[in-house]
């Protein structure tokens, strides 16, 4: 497949769960089959129920804190007929979720390469970034509960951009959501909705000059 040119940027802001992962969307689908019901009971709950939508909006921007989080949400399970005890809730939930290396070995290729690399994350759980040393993937950690702001808040795309020392005219946001996009690109910043390695890198050379399709 072949991209439009887009204009030249120099710069990645880089989404952790389903992009150095693998995709947070089939490990939760994977936990849901787990507990008996409809896989997608989880998903449904987080995008379409409001206590729970509270809930997470919550956790992801450090305003509750694991336990609180897993405690709330546990009950709206059960109360849709799961049964589910809320201890360590968060990290089966990500119990399938796998480091992608080869998005590790692209993310290390631009840096060698000169381009400034930011990882702009919305929390979940404890033990995300387990396994993972977030220094040598990315020159500046923006995680949201950290920060008090998520995605998809403009603001928390352009703090990313201010800590990389880079106007937002200079970067590129890849996340597997959509919505993540449509956020940074309210303030100009360039986006690759990410399904594998080969193909984000792909878009960044081809759509954005950053880097050679096969560096």
């Amino acid at each position: 497949m072949s991209y439009a040119k887009e204009k030249t940027r120099t710069a990645v802001l880089v989404d952790f769960g389903g992009v150095i992962t693998s995709s947070v969307l089939r490990a939760f689908t994977d936990f849901g089959g787990s507990l008996g019901g409809d896989p997608r009971l989880p998903l449904d709950l987080l995008a379409r129920d409001e206590h729970a939508r509270t809930l997470l909006a919550g956790h992801e921007c450090g305003r509750i804190d694991t336990e609180a989080f897993e405690r709330g949400f546990a009950e709206r399970l059960r109360a849709h007929g799961a049964d589910v005890s809320a201890v360590g809730l968060t990290a089966r939930m990500q119990a399938g979720l796998s480091i992608d290396q080869d998005m590790l070995a692209l993310l290390g290729d631009l840096r060698a390469a000169g381009h400034r690399v930011a990882l702009v994350s919305n929390s979940f759980g404890t033990g995300t970034y387990d396994g993972v040393d977030l220094a040598a993937v990315a020159d500046e950690v923006v995680i949201s509960a950290e920060v008090g702001i998520r995605k998809p808040s403009r603001r928390i795309y352009a703090m990313a951009c201010e800590r990389l020392g880079v106007d937002l005219e200079e970067a590129v946001m890849i996340d597997d959501l959509q919505q993540n996009l449509d956020g940074a690109a309210r303030i100009g910043i360039g986006g690759v909705l990410h399904t594998s390695a080969a193909d984000t890198r792909r878009q960044l050379a081809e759509r954005f000059g950053i880097g050679p399709a096969a560096l």
